[in-house]
């Protein structure tokens, strides 16, 4: 782990994650359960956090939302296998990789709103 001006970046599947990094597999200090294995590609600053708490407490400017048109845009790292989803592969695959089939958190689904014009 790598200690930054502002913050903390690890490597993970060779892609730089930022925020409060516990482990390899992507979790934070905000969620930390077995299940909580991705980062969040933020459209703002094309950068991976592990959620939206931790862009808030690092990033030095408010989070934007990827548009619908952009769901074909790949902006979630599953910290199981590296693998890179799409808005659209992630939002339709029933909380697990599609690549690994390592679950997800399902309770990520209630904080859609704020990475993902889905309303």
């Amino acid at each position: 782990m790598q200690v930054l001006e502002g913050g903390v970046k690890m490597n993970i599947h060779g892609m730089n994650v930022r925020g409060s990094v516990k482990d390899k597999q992507t979790r934070c200090k905000h969620y930390d359960k077995l299940v909580d294995i991705i980062a969040i590609k933020f459209k703002c600053c094309k950068t991976y956090y592990p959620c939206y708490k931790c862009h808030e407490e690092e990033a030095d400017h408010p989070a934007e939302i990827w548009g619908r048109e952009e769901f074909g845009q790949k902006a979630i790292l599953c910290g199981e296998c590296g693998s890179e989803l799409t808005i659209n592969e992630y939002l339709t695959c029933h909380s697990s990789c599609p690549y690994c089939h390592r679950s997800f958190n399902p309770g990520c689904k209630n904080h859609a709103h704020l990475y993902f014009g889905v309303h």
